[in-house]
């Protein structure tokens, strides 16, 4: 006789002692796999073979879910405190943070987007870490507070752009050899997307950290510019 499946149960799911940690990590584990519309309390509460109503203790909604899953993800970002050079601190941890990111693709869109529909006072202590951190490495490196905090803002800007733009890098065909073709671009007029076209080569061998370290040469000569006028 066939026996009903168990609502605890799934294929991947394990007892685990219940603390706000394994919630979590759990939590996480559930996006990464299957993204954030795969992450409710009741598949929260199957992985972790708990009655859901018992998660409630640990975040009060689905909200407040994905903000501890947020900071889960932040709390893996580093400074690199032993690094005096203000730079090369900054060039750490954006690569640090792109990384975080093509590990946990599915939890971008928290970090990009969800911080626009809370004030900057009630947002999780763990998501303005990196704010804080940035702003007294660039203050302590001789930027003024409100310079500190505009460079904060390019320095972010950017990163979330690029990680945006390096996730959503994608080819038609990995088999063909012609970048044309890998790319889909031989379906463009050629007439009204000549330099499209053109730069087929160097767009289908696309590499995410070399681009990173280009865009902050940029951004971070800038800054530095802008200290040295201070200076005179």
């Amino acid at each position: 006789m066939a026996t009903s499946p168990d609502p605890f149960n799934s294929r991947s799911s394990r007892k685990v002692p219940l603390n706000k940690d394994a919630v979590l990590s759990t939590a996480l584990e559930i996006v990464d796999a299957e993204g954030l519309d795969g992450l409710t309390m009741r598949r929260l509460g199957q992985e972790l073979r708990r009655d859901p109503m018992s998660l409630y203790r640990y975040a009060a909604n689905r909200a407040a879910l994905l903000d501890g899953v947020t900071e889960v993800v932040l709390d893996e970002l580093t400074m690199f405190a032993e690094e005096p050079d203000w730079q090369a601190q900054l060039r750490g941890m954006a690569h640090d943070l792109r990384l975080l990111a093509l590990r946990h693709p599915n939890v971008v869109a928290l970090l990009v987007t969800r911080p626009l529909s809370t004030p900057l006072g009630l947002r999780p202590l763990g998501t303005l870490r990196p704010l804080e951190q940035i702003l007294g490495l660039l203050i302590g490196a001789g930027f003024s507070p409100t310079e500190a905090l505009h460079a904060y803002r390019a320095y972010y800007g950017f990163l979330y752009g690029h990680i945006l733009n390096e996730l959503r890098e994608c080819i038609v065909d990995p088999e063909e050899n012609e970048a044309l073709l890998r790319l889909g671009l031989h379906r463009l007029p050629a007439k009204d997307f000549p330099h499209l076209r053109a730069l087929g080569p160097v767009l289908a061998n696309y590499e995410g950290d070399v681009e990173l370290d280009q865009g902050l040469t940029i951004l971070l000569s800038g800054l530095a510019a802008q200290l040295q006028r201070k200076d005179r």
